[in-house]
């Protein structure tokens, strides 16, 4: 299984038009059936595959204290069994189809895709519906897999030093929202975790109105709608537990924290607060501010040799200063907005004046603005890298499940193009000089215990490395 963080994604999802998609492409369209559901149809019949997605809205932020990590834990079990199956045979089947399959966690949402051949649809979406109503499996089950996933969390988070970094900064940014949880969830909760917080959890967010299922390929839309309703739509209908504001308070001093941590080199990353993206083609401020960011970003460090890169990696030997450096936007959520600059020093330089430098380089965009050459050429190659992207049918599932995650329709995509193409200079330059001041500002830096470090490398090879994989 795989977990998505807003902290950890490089790049924010711009997604492109319909009328750019590839040829054998046809436009989506979305369907609610009875019982709630979302259907959403995408044909592409330029090969005879399929990709067929079911989404949940519902992720580690809508998790509890003392139960982090329930979410993710819950993805794992889907694969467990039902009443009709075993543990594992569902991965099993699949295969025997020919197709392949996963799942997927982040904090907004928990998302199951399979491909297959176009031919197999109606198999694989009779099992997706049936684990989705009828998950059921034994605690021996889950004590099993409990300790699969406790492993999984020291083999990519406990492990590796820059995602500690990001755990921490995440915990100290965020004072109540509950974004401040770890995907994964801490250490303590798994090992308190039962059975029955899982399945309560199955329970309360798993009902057909907070779900949607997403086709894209070779189907003919009428026959996918009429599959999706003998299968989901046979699913009783449940309400949706109402879900109350998490705002999160206004910060009001500078944060800088050390994380000492097994590794070569320092690292550090400074996260600032910002506005989320409401809606593809909002005209309210805050909305104008998280586009303008998105271009920030890009800006910075949006393609090969940007400002970033320039400024502080490509220099002479001597007067590097980093190697490398990044910016990244995580406002397409359905929490705040999060603007991240981060870079790991080249050898021999202070992180202190490297940190100095990342702030300098928005200070100069707030300062000096960005010219509309600049801005045009970061427009044409993301919506070019989209177009390229969305060849690729499981793309194309995965790009409109995340519209749906928001509240958005499937036009999400040309809204939101056309919304980028109208952002100009002078509202990059805005916000640069409004987003980024002391106040705002939390610093993470990540100590190297080089001692520490040896002792693991030597420990690495007599500890068992477990498949992380349903």
């Amino acid at each position: 299984m795989a977990l998505s963080s807003a902290l950890v994604m490089v790049a924010v999802p711009v997604y492109v038009s319909a009328t750019t998609l590839p040829v054998g492409s046809s436009a989506a369209r979305a369907h609610t059936l009875a019982n709630g559901m979302t259907v959403i149809i995408k044909p592409d019949r330029r090969a005879p595959t399929v990709a067929h997605m079911l989404w949940v809205r519902v992720g580690s932020m809508d998790e509890v204290d003392g139960t982090s990590g329930v979410a993710h834990v819950l993805e794992h079990m889907m694969f467990k069994g039902t009443p009709n199956l075993k543990p594992g045979e569902f991965s099993r089947r699949v295969a025997a189809l020919g197709g392949r399959e996963n799942a997927f966690t982040s904090r907004d949402m928990t998302a199951y895709h399979q491909q297959v051949p176009s031919n197999q649809l109606d198999a694989v979406m009779k099992l997706e519906a049936d684990r989705f109503a009828n998950n059921q499996w034994a605690d021996d089950e889950f004590r099993r897999e409990i300790e699969v996933i406790k492993e999984e969390r020291r083999q990519r988070v406990d492990d590796q030093p820059r995602s500690s970094v990001h755990e921490v900064l995440s915990a100290t940014v965020w004072k109540a929202h509950p974004y401040r949880r770890p995907i994964i969830g801490w250490m303590a909760d798994l090992d308190a975790m039962t059975p029955d917080d899982v399945r309560a959890f199955h329970q309360r967010w798993y009902a057909p109105a907070n779900a949607a299922v997403v086709i894209a390929g070779d189907v003919d839309p009428d026959r996918a709608l009429a599959l999706a309703q003998a299968t989901y739509g046979q699913i009783p209908p449940r309400a949706v537990p109402l879900r109350k504001p998490q705002t999160e308070p206004a910060q009001t001093g500078a944060q800088r924290i050390e994380v000492k941590a097994p590794a070569e080199q320092p690292y550090l990353a400074l996260a600032f607060h910002g506005p989320r993206l409401t809606d593809p083609d909002a005209a309210d401020a805050a909305s104008q501010d998280a586009l303008a960011l998105v271009m920030l970003a890009a800006v910075l460090d949006g393609y090969e040799g940007a400002r970033l890169g320039r400024q502080l990696v490509q220099r002479p030997a001597g007067q590097r200063l980093a190697d490398s450096a990044g910016a990244y936007f995580s406002g397409f959520g359905r929490g705040p907005g999060l603007f991240v600059l981060d870079a790991t020093p080249a050898e021999g330089k202070d992180p202190a004046q490297l940190a100095q430098a990342l702030r300098d380089a928005v200070a100069q965009v707030a300062r000096e603005g960005v010219t509309a050459t600049e801005l045009n050429r970061v427009k044409n190659q993301w919506r070019a890298s989209e177009v390229y992207k969305l060849d690729a049918v499981f793309a194309q599932a995965r790009e409109l499940g995340s519209y749906w995650v928001q509240g958005w329709g499937v036009d999400a995509s040309e809204r939101i193009l056309t919304s980028l193409r109208r952002v100009t200079p002078e509202q990059v330059q805005a916000v640069a000089g409004k987003y980024f001041s002391d106040t705002q500002m939390t610093q993470a830096t990540l100590v190297p215990d080089r001692e520490a470090l040896a002792q693991r490398q030597q420990a690495a090879g007599s500890r068992p490395r477990l498949g992380l994989r349903h």
